[in-house]
């Protein structure tokens, strides 16, 4: 049976912002996945999608569901916020004290190429680039940190990413 295609997640005011487009695009995503339309997903996808995990191997529930192992309300994906970072958007959720995950995801051309998932980790992002250096100095801009309201107290491994 042919479907007809969705429409594209992307408003009007927002077609000319490649930040707010990328961050439709993982809206919809995140929309799709809750809705089980798995094939709005691999609209969304690349299919030669780059992929990194950080946290114990049972817990790669995004890929498992990216890749039909895994049934999309298995773990249910409710990101508590959701940032844009240039060509980067970093969704994180957690679940009560004992499920915190963040991802990123990167998009060229409105298509995601790139995929993060770190699970029970503390991220960090910075910009690394020579472009934010100060003369004489070797800073390096913080662009993001993880902020899970429910584990601070937790004592969770943490990872770096430079961008």
């Amino acid at each position: 049976m042919l479907r007809p295609k969705m429409e594209s997640p992307v408003t009007e005011s927002g077609k000319n912002n490649p930040e707010m487009q990328n961050k439709s695009i993982i809206d919809a995503l995140y929309r799709a996945l809750a809705q089980g339309h798995m094939d709005r997903v691999a609209e969304l996808l690349a299919s030669d999608l780059e992929w990194w995990f950080h946290g114990p191997p049972r817990c790669q529930h995004m890929m498992r569901v990216l890749t039909g192992e895994a049934s999309h309300n298995e773990f249910r994906f409710e990101p508590r916020s959701i940032e844009v970072i240039g060509e980067c958007v970093i969704a994180e959720g957690w679940e009560g004290a004992q499920v915190y995950w963040v991802h990123v995801w990167t998009l060229k051309d409105g298509l995601i190429t790139q995929f993060r998932e770190y699970f029970n980790t503390w991220l960090t992002v910075k910009d690394t680039s020579p472009n934010r250096r100060e003369i004489g100095v070797e800073s390096r801009h913080t662009l993001w940190q993880s902020h899970p309201g429910d584990l601070f107290s937790r004592s969770l491994p943490g990872l770096l990413l430079a961008i």
